[in-house]
């Protein structure tokens, strides 16, 4: 037992202490516990730090439940309720490309029609853990397709309700196809009255739990979110389901915001030695045989991350910048594809899916954020029929509504088709930038001399548009942000 206790120890504090040094090197921490965890196991030569990853198999289930009932705490689901229907269309096209893709993929390995499903949803669904730290990271909060991006992981999170709660009785082996729609239609039934207890049950809840003291306050709710979770496992549906349902219920509570705060901590803990465990179980020999596979495994993700961005771009009258970033943001895998890795080993499918899940998480920790932080170098390629012609110039910008000077704009329309300061001094320009406050043309930042920029700083006039024919833009120096013009804004 002293043993256990000090090898457990030493690994989250290891995990800990790597998890530290990667976000300074902006990176995401959940690969990195899955990553002591291989190192620290007994798959990797060398002593082992634990040698039995079984004996953690409670405390990784713990961690699992929590993981998943803090998610539900969190869900906000009145907002994707009501939510606006190219909203969902886009999250129902990044869901349904890579899902898509991600099964077609598993079928072609060739090992085996359930173990394609648990790939289709590990290559499928993106880590929302990872999405929102780029966001902060790269300070593309204010970002016009920011939004979108929360938009499509909160409906992410939604769809995994439903597809854990499909992936179970598959994973359970059903002995007829009778019997596997019977148990289809249990997961879907208890999925529906917890969905009843949620809209219907939460005050019920809230008084079972509720408690003054924040001690006894957690006692119970944890005690009801692992009893909840457990009677899902009996009833042959997935303890994960469970826990993310009973978090619904407690979004809907007064006790919500308390429970976020008091779970949050031990959440963390707990998941780091969920990560661990399943690094724990991965045999680092057998991961030579699926590098092949995980490599694909990322281009087909990527192509489709980058074509669901277009199609969201499209949805929305993104420019190219904005469709790049909505496609590379969401990029990275994390958290949800290692809970259908440890449930698939669970239900002794395909051995290969542990490290092929692990190196394809462990792929992508280090691509994605390498990605997102270049999306302007994918925005140069990407070719204008795909969204709008008339955005070639400001393909690399991203589109705001967050400036805070638009009170300035008088003039949106010009005669003037030279840039008289050029015409004075007898050079060149590329294109030319009317100011919307006193109407002044003047050439823009490709030309030699940026006067359009230094009029802007000599007079105070932050807000420029385009002189050029065809374009609705406007730019604003001082909040550095890029504006749409009204439609039907006249222009010369």
């Amino acid at each position: 037992m002293h043993a256990d206790l000090v090898g457990l120890g030493l690994a989250v504090l290891v995990a800990g202490l790597v998890a530290r040094l990667a976000r300074r090197a902006g990176l995401p921490s959940v690969p990195c516990y899955m990553l002591v965890g291989i190192l620290l196991g007994p798959g990797t030569p060398g002593p082992a730090v634990i040698s039995h990853p079984e004996d953690l198999e409670l405390l990784a289930s713990l961690g699992l439940v929590l993981l998943l009932f803090h998610l539900g705490v969190e869900f906000p689901l009145e907002q994707v309720l009501g939510g606006a229907r190219r909203l969902f269309l886009a999250a129902g096209c990044y869901i349904g490309l890579n899902v898509g893709a991600g099964f077609l993929f598993g079928l072609a390995l060739g090992w085996g029609g359930a173990e394609a499903l648990v790939i289709a949803g590990a290559l499928g669904v993106s880590s929302s853990a990872i999405v929102t730290k780029l966001l902060v990271e790269l300070h593309r909060l204010t970002n016009a397709e920011t939004p979108v991006i929360l938009g499509i992981i909160v409906i992410e999170d939604l769809f995994l309700a439903f597809y854990l709660a499909l992936l179970s009785p598959v994973l359970s082996d059903a002995e007829s196809p009778l019997a596997l729609v019977g148990e289809v239609a249990v997961s879907f039934g208890f999925l529906a009255l917890l969905f009843a207890v949620a809209r219907f049950g939460a005050r019920a809840v809230a008084w079972l739990v509720g408690d003054r003291e924040d001690e006894l306050l957690i006692v119970l709710t944890v005690g009801l979110a692992v009893l909840v979770a457990g009677v899902s496992e009996e009833v042959g549906v997935s303890d994960a389901i469970g826990a993310l349902m009973i978090g619904l219920v407690i979004s809907r509570t007064r006790l919500k915001e308390r429970l976020e705060r008091l779970v949050l901590p031990l959440r963390d803990v707990l998941a780091t030695v969920f990560f661990v465990a399943f690094g724990l179980s991965i045999e680092v020999g057998e991961m030579g045989a699926v590098v092949v596979p995980v490599l694909i495994a990322v281009v087909v993700t990527l192509l489709g991350n980058v074509t669901a961005g277009i199609v969201a771009a499209r949805l929305f009258g993104f420019n190219q910048r904005g469709a790049a970033n909505i496609g590379l943001t969401v990029l990275g895998r994390g958290e949800f594809s290692l809970i259908l890795a440890t449930l698939a080993l669970g239900a002794g499918l395909d051995a290969r899916i542990g490290p092929f899940v692990a190196l394809y998480v462990l792929v992508l920790a280090v691509v994605s954020p390498v990605l997102a932080a270049r999306s302007h170098r994918l925005a140069r390629i990407m070719p204008d029929r795909l969204l709008r012609a008339n955005w070639t110039y400001v393909r690399e910008e991203t589109i705001s509504t967050s400036c805070t000077h638009l009170d300035r704009i008088r003039v949106t329309s010009t005669d003037t088709a030279v840039c008289e300061e050029c015409v004075r001094l007898g050079t060149h320009w590329v294109q030319l930038r009317l100011c919307v406050t006193c109407g002044h043309v003047a050439c823009c930042d490709d030309s030699p001399h940026r006067h359009a920029r230094a009029h802007a700083e000599a007079a105070g006039h932050p807000v420029i548009q385009s002189a050029q024919p065809g374009e609705d833009w406007r730019f604003c120096f001082v909040d550095d942000t890029l504006v749409r013009a009204p439609m039907g804004s006249p222009r010369r």
